[in-house]
């Protein structure tokens, strides 16, 4: 039987009818090619495969059910975080596409077509389609595996590419005017913590006094908290990221006062206070949601910023406002004063847990001051000028 279009997808489909081993007649369908010279060349080579008894017989399980198992097979090999975000990415935006083919039927080009509508939707992220694109190529190498399907159908699909985006980042002096505008509210030394040390938010919610070695200023990342606030991870995002940090005495001090208004605040809620150790913790004990640190974090730049505006109206105050950001941005603008001071990749990757120094590539966009130190610099030393 011919090739034929499908009104309903646009896409070209067949089907042959044959007889197997047994004399008894079959037919085998194959959906969802982009041309009819794309569904003819399938034909032939199914068509030749039936001819040689070389053809494979693949599964009749749908995409969206052995998604499922593959979900379910995931709790033994991710983090309970990781494995919300998979489930999220693929009922919400994978299924919904595919699901409704077989594995079988699935081609590289309704798999391109899916990033195609994630990309022109502007559903996800282009870091979030890479992850999308991950998931199917990593289901699909499985049902290989496991004799599932013959080829992956994703190995010839290219992994979409992730937009470079204009880093934003605080300067040194808007860095010190927000901590100024946050030094009163309670949660004020999360964000010393992420200025000065560049660390992680779940890395600073979740750690414990214990963790923190007042003598030689080092802070160890060992636990983090999940981006639920609920429970915690023992070690950190990535192995690399489970590292002793080198505190400067000022920010050492900080800490101190922050766990001398600690202990005095644990002694009124006595009764009630849940000790888990936390360096940054609710009055009663208990972790601080990232959400609602999150909501403080926008409000002080809020306030700060609506302050400015009453500056200006009544005194004339020429700056601008401050810039908003994200609350990890705050690492980002750490790694610029790094770069600035001449820390070597070497050392900020380690500070950072970094498992790559090329990482510092996402800052190229900084060198230009730097390069115009290096040669005002290297002017002096050559020619003798001053």
């Amino acid at each position: 039987m011919p090739v034929m279009k499908n009104d309903a997808t646009g896409n070209w489909d067949f089907k042959i009818n044959y007889k197997d081993k047994n004399g008894e007649y079959k037919q085998k369908m194959r959906r969802g090619f982009r041309t009819q010279k794309e569904a003819k060349a399938a034909m032939a080579e199914m068509e030749n495969d039936l001819n040689k008894n070389t053809f494979f017989e693949p599964s009749k399980t749908s995409f969206n059910d052995f998604m499922r198992d593959f979900l379910n097979d995931k709790k033994l090999q991710v983090k309970p975080q990781t494995l919300t975000t998979y489930t999220a990415l693929i009922n919400n935006h994978i299924l919904p596409f595919l699901g409704e083919f077989k594995l079988s039927e699935l081609t590289p080009r309704l798999i391109q077509n899916l990033y195609n509508r994630l990309f022109e939707n502007g559903e996800l992220s282009d870091e979030n389609i890479q992850k999308c694109h991950t998931l199917i190529n990593a289901a699909m190498k499985k049902a290989v595996t496991w004799d599932m399907i013959q080829k992956n159908p994703t190995s010839i699909v290219p992994r979409p590419k992730a937009r470079k985006k204009e880093m934003q980042v605080w300067s040194l002096e808007e860095s010190k005017q927000f901590l100024e505008a946050a030094a009163e509210d309670p949660l004020a030394i999360v964000f010393v913590l992420a200025l000065t040390t560049g660390m992680r938010q779940g890395e600073i919610l979740g750690l414990r006094w214990k963790d923190v070695d007042f003598d030689n200023r080092i802070i160890s990342i060992t636990q983090i908290l999940n981006h639920d606030g609920k429970g915690f991870d023992v070690g950190a995002k990535t192995l690399s990221g489970q590292r002793p940090i080198k505190v400067d005495t000022e920010t050492m001090n900080a800490l101190n006062k922050h766990r001398i208004k600690q202990r005095e605040g644990r002694m009124k809620y006595a009764d009630v206070f849940e000790d888990n150790g936390l360096v940054v913790c609710t009055r009663f004990g208990s972790p601080v949601s990232p959400r609602n640190l999150n909501r403080t974090f926008d409000r002080i730049v809020e306030t700060l910023n609506e302050k400015l505006v009453e500056a200006r109206a009544k005194w004339g105050y020429t700056g601008e406002d401050l810039k908003k950001i994200r609350f990890h941005d705050m690492r980002h603008s750490h790694v610029t004063f790094l770069i600035k001071n001449r820390e070597t990749p070497q050392a900020i990757a380690e500070r950072l847990g970094w498992s790559d120094t090329r990482m510092i590539d996402n800052y190229a966009h900084i060198r230009p001051d730097i390069q115009e130190d290096v040669a005002d610099t290297f002017g002096k030393a050559f020619y003798g000028t001053k």
